[in-house]
C-alpha cells in the first residue's frame, strides 16, 4: 500500500491523481461530441460504423458512455473518505480510464469488428471497475456500502445484456431501460445522502436552526417503492400498475425532497442545483407513471425528464461541485456555471416540445442539441483547466 507520503510525492499527470479529473473531462469531451453529431445520426446523413441502429448508439453512448464515466469519477473520489484508504491513481487510474475509452470506440466501430468484439472490449471497463470498487470497500472495512458495487455490477450486466439484445432482437429496448433505471436509482440513493448533507452544512453556516430531515425510515420506504416502480418499468413500461407504481414513487420523491428544505437555498446556485435535479427525477417518475394512463403523453418525456434533467442536471451539478471542491477552488457557482445549469433546462424543455410536437420535430431537436453542447461546452471551457493543472 502506498503511504501518505507517497501520494503527495506524486509526480505523474495532473489528470491522473484522483478519479474525477480523467472521468469528468472524459464524459464532457464525449457528452458534448456524441450530442454534436445526433442530428446528423438520426438524419442519415452520417452513418456511424456501428451494428447498433442508430438510437441504441445515442441510448447506449449516454447511459453506458457518459453515463458510466460520471459514475466513475464521482466513486473514486467519493471511495476514500468512506474508506480512509488513499485513492485510486497513476497508472491504475489511466488504465481504467483507457479501458473507458477503448469502450467508446469499440461500440463506434462494432459494425466492422463484430458485435461480440465490441461488447467484450466494452462490458470490460464495468466489470474491472465494479472489482476495483468492491476491492477498495473491502480493503477498507466498509462494508455497508458493497451495495454501490451490486448496483455498478447490474449496470454491468445491463451493458452486457444491451450488446445480445440488440444482437438477436436489432433493438434493446429493455436494457436500455434497465440502464436508465439503474442510474436513476444512483441518483436517488446518493442524492438521498449528498443533497440534505450539502443543503445542512450551508444552512449551519447562515446560522439557520432548522436542518434538512436525516435519513430514516421514509427515505427506505421511497427507496423501494421507486425499486418496484422502476423494475415495473424495465419489465412492461405500458401497464396501469406500472404506472401507479411510478406514480406512487414520483409522490414519494417530491415529499422527500421537500423534507429537505431546499427552498432555502435559493442564494447559493450551487447547492440549489441539487435539488432542481432532484425534483426533475421525481418529476420523471410522474411522467412515466402518467404515461401509462394516457394516450396522449408520449413515453419519450418521462425518459427525458429522466435522462436530460434528472441525469444530466444531478451529473452537473455533482462534476462541477466536485472538481471545485477537491482542486482547491471555492464553492461557488460562477455565472458561468449558472449558465451551463440553465441550458440544460433549456435542452430538456426544446426535447419534451420535440415530443408533443412532432411537426416541429426538426427546430426542436436542434435547439435541445444547442442548448446542451452549449452547455457541455460552457462546462469544458470553465473546469477543463482545473481538472488538468495541479491545484
Amino acid at each position: 500500500m502506498r503511504t501518505a507520503q507517497t501520494l503527495r510525492a506524486f509526480s505523474g499527470s495532473a489528470l491522473l491523481s484522483r478519479g474525477f479529473r480523467p472521468f469528468f473531462l472524459g464524459a464532457g469531451v464525449f457528452a458534448l461530441a456524441a450530442i454534436a453529431i445526433w442530428p446528423a445520426v438520426f438524419s442519415g446523413t452520417l452513418a456511424l460504423p456501428t451494428a447498433f441502429s442508430a438510437i441504441d448508439w445515442h441510448a447506449h453512448e449516454m447511459l453506458f458512455g457518459y453515463g458510466s464515466a460520471v459514475i466513475a469519477g464521482f466513486l473514486l473520489t467519493a471511495i476514500p473518505n468512506w474508506t480512509g484508504r488513499l485513492p485510486v491513481a497513476g497508472a491504475g487510474l489511466g488504465s481504467l480510464a483507457l479501458l473507458w475509452l477503448m469502450g467508446r470506440c469499440a461500440v463506434l466501430v462494432s459494425g466492422l469488428v463484430g458485435w461480440a468484439v465490441a461488447a467484450a472490449v466494452d462490458v470490460a471497463f464495468l466489470a474491472v471497475f465494479t472489482a476495483v470498487v468492491a476491492r477498495e470497500i473491502i480493503a477498507g472495512r466498509n462494508t455497508r456500502n458493497l451495495k454501490v458495487a451490486a448496483v455498478v455490477l447490474l449496470l454491468a450486466l445491463a451493458n452486457l445484456g444491451f450488446h445480445l439484445e440488440a444482437h438477436m432482437t436489432g433493438t434493446a429496448d429493455h436494457a436500455a431501460r434497465a440502464a436508465l433505471a439503474l442510474i436513476v436509482f444512483l441518483i436517488l440513493l446518493f442524492g438521498g445522502r449528498v443533497v440534505p448533507s450539502f443543503t445542512g452544512n450551508w444552512l449551519a453556516k447562515r446560522g439557520e436552526a432548522r436542518r434538512p430531515a436525516p435519513l430514516d425510515h421514509w427515505d427506505a420506504m421511497a427507496l423501494a417503492v421507486s425499486a418496484v416502480g422502476l423494475a415495473g418499468w424495465v419489465a412492461a413500461p405500458d401497464t396501469r400498475l406500472t404506472g401507479a407504481a411510478l406514480l406512487a414513487a414520483g409522490v414519494a420523491n417530491l415529499l422527500r425532497l421537500a423534507r429537505w428544505r431546499g427552498w432555502r437555498t435559493l442564494p447559493d446556485p450551487l447547492v440549489l442545483v441539487l435539488h432542481g435535479a432532484f425534483l426533475l427525477t421525481a418529476l420523471g417518475f410522474l411522467a412515466a407513471g402518467a404515461s401509462c394512463f394516457r394516450a396522449d403523453l408520449p413515453a419519450a418525456v418521462g425518459i427525458h425528464v429522466w435522462a436530460i434533467g434528472g441525469v444530466g442536471g444531478m451529473t452537473l451539478a455533482m462534476m462541477t461541485r466536485a472538481t471545485l471542491g477537491h482542486t482547491g477552488h471555492a464553492l461557488a457557482a460562477s455565472r458561468g456555471t449558472q449558465a451551463v445549469y440553465l441550458l440544460v433546462v433549456v435542452a430538456l424543455a426544446a426535447r419534451v416540445g420535440m415530443a408533443f410536437l412532432p411537426s416541429w420535430g426538426t427546430p426542436f431537436m436542434l435547439a435541445a442539441v444547442t442548448a446542451w453542447c452549449v452547455a457541455f461546452a460552457g462546462f469544458l471551457a470553465i473546469y477543463g483547466p482545473m481538472l488538468t493543472r495541479r491545484s
